[in-house]
C-alpha cells in the first residue's frame, strides 16, 4: 500500500523559493493525491528517482518533456474536478487511463 506524502516533503515543496521541475512535480502529485509509486510507473522510472526529484534532485534532459506533459495533464484534470483522487484505487485507475494500461503496484 502506498504511503501518504510526509509533512516534511509537503513543507519542503511549499517553502521552495526557486523553481525546480521535481518540486513542481511533487506539488502536482500532492495536490492531485497521486502516490509516487504509481507516478513512477507512469513516467517509467523507479520510485527512488521520483523521491529524489521531489526533493530537488537532478532530472535528465531526456525525461523533462514527459514530466512537463504529465504535470500539465494532471493540472488540467484538477481544474476540471477529476482530481484529487479520493483513494488509492481511484488514483491507480486515473493514471492507468492516462497511459492506456494498468498501473503496476511498485517498481
Amino acid at each position: 500500500m502506498a504511503a501518504k506524502y510526509s509533512a516534511k516533503l509537503i513543507e519542503t515543496v511549499q517553502s521552495a523559493n526557486t523553481y525546480r521541475l521535481g518540486l513542481d512535480l511533487a506539488a502536482t502529485c500532492i495536490n492531485a493525491n497521486l502516490p509516487a509509486v504509481y507516478v513512477a510507473d507512469v513516467l517509467d522510472v523507479t520510485r527512488a528517482s521520483i523521491h529524489s526529484w521531489f526533493r530537488g534532485g537532478a532530472i535528465r534532459f531526456s525525461r523533462r518533456e514527459k514530466i512537463e506533459t504529465f504535470i500539465r495533464l494532471v493540472e488540467e484534470d484538477t481544474k476540471k474536478g477529476l482530481l484529487p483522487a479520493k483513494n488509492l484505487r481511484d488514483a491507480r485507475a486515473y493514471l492507468g487511463d492516462m497511459i492506456g494500461r494498468p498501473i503496476k503496484a511498485s517498481k
